[in-house]
């Protein structure tokens, strides 16, 4: 495993193409002071004028416009940081993005303050006239009751990019100041990074150097806990002062809010899932152990493929055909987008220096999507490129037939076209090959990489998030200690006596950057719910079913997460979808222990 390129050195093929956005790097200047200015003439144009129905549309009109020219200024600046965090000039950029937008923010923040200080009858007025504004409309009177003094609210909004400020710290620190040099392993010395472990390194075979990577990514980790904790504390803490400046009873409620969700359904997902799927994994853990020859199953062991002399490369032209077939069932309209991505560079997927760990998809209304990714040859990997292909596919289709307000579906249900296209890359590749030793394969992707991710992964950092807001509720803070201790009661109660937690495993809650982006976490089990159950009405129905599903894709934010499930065919009212979902991991688990007699006794 090489030490990871610089980014000036990757091919350019194997990188996105921003030119869509800005067409040249000196416009990013030029088109923000652009941006700054057409803010604060919309606010003298506009400010006090908000009296009647008809204003309401003509102020709504023109700051909707304006906000779509915001966009491309801001995707700019944000995706050329993440490829490389290093970089100066991109760190400089986002910087003056940051402090531009506190100023477009502050300016535009008249808007919903006197929207909301009109007789509810003029808006009714408003959404007569122009339908096309029901749902904005709607979403704000909601926030009526927690709406703020109008000079508190512009303050907030001018304040934007310091709450913004923890998760910039929490970036910078983890992929600038973080240097994990080499790490040695059976008489050799190997390359250490954040991307190369949970990339490569986390999927060794080989367990003295697997463990040996854990080990030495954890004394790394280690050495920035405290600072990390301390930012991540001044996250939390802003998110529990603005819920009770805005009259929420806990941070939880404040957050949720947003999703258009209730307590209910938060709850249910890390509470069942916890209790009902923590059995079925506890056996995938033991067949993993058992078929690698492995003593002690530890925490360091967890992500290694079930067949390690079966774990084929795939190259990204391998991909791509896996893809094109997969996604088929979707339509034509669907193809050719995918067929766009890779043609026109939609995809960054070269492992770099300083480039952001994970795997995202930038949606920017009035363009079209960016992925980010690090390739790493596996199939977990090629799960990884449809999920954000899903992310693609859903917001491509939603700003074709959705105004820009009316395009942002709840978080709750924005993991389900990502996850849907994990399912059906799932179903494809094994109706297509019956060789059981394929068949195990691929299972054994499909829970470690959907199901593992999704709802194992994801649900505990919800689990760990939900302990911390508690806290913070009860008035409390958090530090490095108290937040170890909390991240290991959570594997404690999934992962009981199954594996052995070795030291460092307490230290994954600073892995991930979703805890700076609300309750986001448990949005993966949720969406993943969704998508189990309509991924089997695809396989049944066919044709009817993918219509539908495209429906839902369209829909954007016109509906409520618990409406777009509905008419997908799924009821998330009930935990019915999530107890079926849970059962459907069981089986693929007794499918894994069944293909394994099967395979050990030829």
């Amino acid at each position: 495993m090489d030490v990871l390129p610089l980014r000036k050195d990757v091919a350019i093929d194997a990188t996105w193409d921003l030119s869509d956005l800005l067409a040249n790097e000196a416009d990013f200047e030029p088109a923000l002071a652009q941006v700054v200015e057409d803010a604060i003439r919309f606010e003298r144009t506009y400010k006090g004028t908000i009296t009647d129905a008809q204003k309401v549309v003509d102020v709504l009109t023109a700051y909707e416009a304006l906000q779509e020219s915001i966009v491309p200024v801001a995707t700019y600046a944000s995706l050329d940081l993440e490829v490389d965090h290093t970089n100066d000039v991109a760190q400089m950029r986002a910087a003056k993005l940051g402090s531009a937008y506190g100023k477009i923010s502050s300016a535009l923040s008249f808007v919903e303050s006197e929207l909301l200080a009109l007789d509810e009858a003029i808006l009714e007025e408003a959404i007569t006239l122009s339908p096309l504004y029901t749902h904005f409309l709607q979403k704000l009177l909601k926030k009526k009751p927690y709406q703020l003094h109008p000079e508190v609210e512009k303050a907030l909004a001018a304040l934007s990019s310091t709450f913004h400020a923890p998760y910039e710290t929490y970036n910078t620190t983890k992929l600038v100041d973080m240097n994990f040099g080499q790490f040695e392993a059976n008489g050799k010395k190997h390359p250490l990074s954040f991307v190369l472990y949970e990339n490569d390194w986390e999927f060794e075979a080989d367990t003295t150097i697997r463990r040996a990577a854990f080990a030495a990514f954890s004394n790394k980790l280690r050495d920035y806990q405290h600072t990390t904790a301390k930012v991540y504390n001044t996250h939390i803490q802003q998110e529990k002062t603005v819920a009770d400046l805005r009259g929420h009873d806990s941070v939880i409620d404040y957050l949720l809010f947003e999703q258009d969700v209730d307590r209910s359904l938060y709850n249910r997902q890390i509470d069942l899932i916890t209790k009902e799927l923590a059995p079925h994994m506890r056996r995938y853990a033991k067949l993993i152990q058992k078929a690698n020859g492995i003593d002690q199953m530890t925490f360091a062991d967890l992500k290694i493929a079930l067949d390690a002399d079966y774990d084929p490369k795939v190259t990204m032209v391998e991909a791509r055909e896996y893809v094109d077939k997969s996604l088929a069932i979707m339509g034509e309209d669907y193809a050719a987008m995918m067929k766009q991505s890779f043609d026109e560079r939609w995809i960054d997927y070269a492992p770099n220096t300083g480039k952001a760990t994970g795997a995202f998809c930038a949606s920017p209304y009035g363009s079209h999507p960016y992925i980010l990714m690090s390739w790493n040859e596996r199939m977990n990997e090629v799960f990884t490129l449809v999920h954000e292909l899903g992310h693609a596919g859903h917001f491509a289709n939603t700003h074709a037939h959705q105004s820009y307000f009316n395009s942002e579906p709840s978080l709750y249900f924005i993991e389900a076209p990502s996850t849907m296209n994990e399912m059906l890359l799932a179903n494809y590749l094994l109706t297509h090959n019956d060789d059981p030793r394929f068949k195990r394969w691929v299972i054994s992707n499909i829970v470690s990489k959907t199901y593992y991710h999704n709802f194992v992964t994801h649900l505990l950092e919800a689990a760990y998030q939900r302990k911390v807001y508690e806290l913070v509720d009860a008035g409390e803070a958090v530090n490095a200690t108290v937040l170890s201790q909390l991240k290991r009661g959570v594997l404690e109660d999934f992962w009981g006596d199954t594996v052995d937690l070795v030291e460092g495993a307490e230290l994954t809650w600073m892995r991930q950057p979703h805890y700076y982006m609300g309750l986001y976490p448990y949005t993966y089990s949720a969406g993943l719910t969704i998508a189990t159950q309509v991924s089997q009405r695809i396989l049944k129905e066919g044709s009817t079913a993918v219509e539908e599903w495209l429906t839902v894709l369209q829909a954007g934010g016109t509906k409520s997460p618990v409406e777009l499930a509905q008419m997908a065919g799924v009821d998330v009212s009930t935990d019915q979808p999530l107890k079926d979902t849970i059962a459907y991991i069981g089986h693929l688990i007794d499918e894994l222990e069944r293909l394994t007699a099967e395979i050990e006794g030829a």
